[in-house]
């Protein structure tokens, strides 16, 4: 199998906010696409809204048609507090705002089970002011050990996400947390491609390598060093066919999903653009046969 057959791109759903996700969902399969990185939130799969099993099968049954697969991602800005981006999480000093999220993230396991998605994606937060690493680790283990028992149960994979200013930004910090739980099954990675520009000492493509036998969701796009900000490709730094190499390599089976949160606006555009740049990069990537 060829490098280029193995690689199953997805498009994030947060990068085309300002579509209806039926609309969506039939630009990424003319594209193309094997998939999507569905985020659920209001303007498409609300989570909190009536009716949520029923909207999720008209979803599942979109997906089948079109003959696209799904990753769940959980980074909606504002989907549980109209008032705090990405708040609550798991970090809150409030219990009950720690519950919060750990409703939300029980309710994407069920909807990925529903959906037939390979994970559900998430990540850990910003420590709040005031409070110390052991007391923040502490919390993120104790919300997360529901998500992981409800993931058990459904045989859907949690993928948490180093995410650069938060607790858990590094893949140290994900081994941290691995350990600390006592490493369960259910618990993966996600690697975000251009957060391994940004911040990791390695390159990226040294870091999928490492991080293989833990990944469980991927997320690309193009980004600087040092500046945490989601490029289109060829707007940064990164060098992809060693990085899409490096993924054939360790045969990962899910998703390598576009994540264009800021560029809704061109949504379509880039969509198009994004399959083309990585599929030439992932054909330049492979060897000849």
């Amino acid at each position: 199998m060829s490098h280029q057959q193995q690689l199953r791109l997805g498009y994030g759903t947060n990068g085309l906010t300002d579509l209806r996700l039926d609309d969506a969902l039939g630009l990424l399969a003319d594209l193309g696409y094997d998939g999507v990185g569905l985020t659920l939130d209001h303007m498409h799969l609300d989570p909190l809204a009536p009716d949520l099993a029923a909207r999720t099968a008209q979803v599942a049954h979109r997906l089948g048609e079109l003959g696209l697969t799904a990753t769940v991602e959980t980074g909606a800005r504002y989907v549980l507090d109209p008032r705090r981006k990405h708040g609550p999480s798991l970090l809150d000093p409030d219990p009950e705002d720690r519950a919060a999220r750990t409703r939300l993230l029980i309710t994407a396991v069920r909807v990925a089970a529903d959906l037939g998605a390979h994970a559900v994606h998430c990540f850990s937060g910003i420590t709040p002011p005031g409070t110390d690493p052991d007391t923040a680790w502490k919390r993120a283990e104790e919300a997360l050990l529901p998500v992981l028992d409800a993931a058990a149960v459904a045989g859907v994979p949690i993928a948490i996400e180093p995410e650069p200013g938060h607790l858990l930004a590094t893949l140290d910090d994900f081994h941290h947390l691995r350990t600390a739980l006592g490493n369960p099954t259910p618990l993966g990675l996600t690697l975000d491609i251009g957060h391994c520009q940004c911040l990791e000492p390695a390159p990226p493509a040294e870091c999928v390598l490492a991080a293989a036998p833990w990944l469980r969701h991927v997320q690309i796009e193009d980004m600087r060093r040092g500046v945490h900000e989601h490029l289109p490709f060829g707007d940064g730094e990164i060098d992809f066919p060693p990085v899409l190499e490096a993924l054939a390599a360790t045969g990962y089976q899910g998703l390598t999903v576009v994540e264009l949160p800021r560029h809704s606006h061109a949504g379509p555009e880039l969509a198009r653009a994004s399959v083309e740049f990585l599929r030439a990069a992932a054909t330049e990537g492979a060897p000849a046969s």
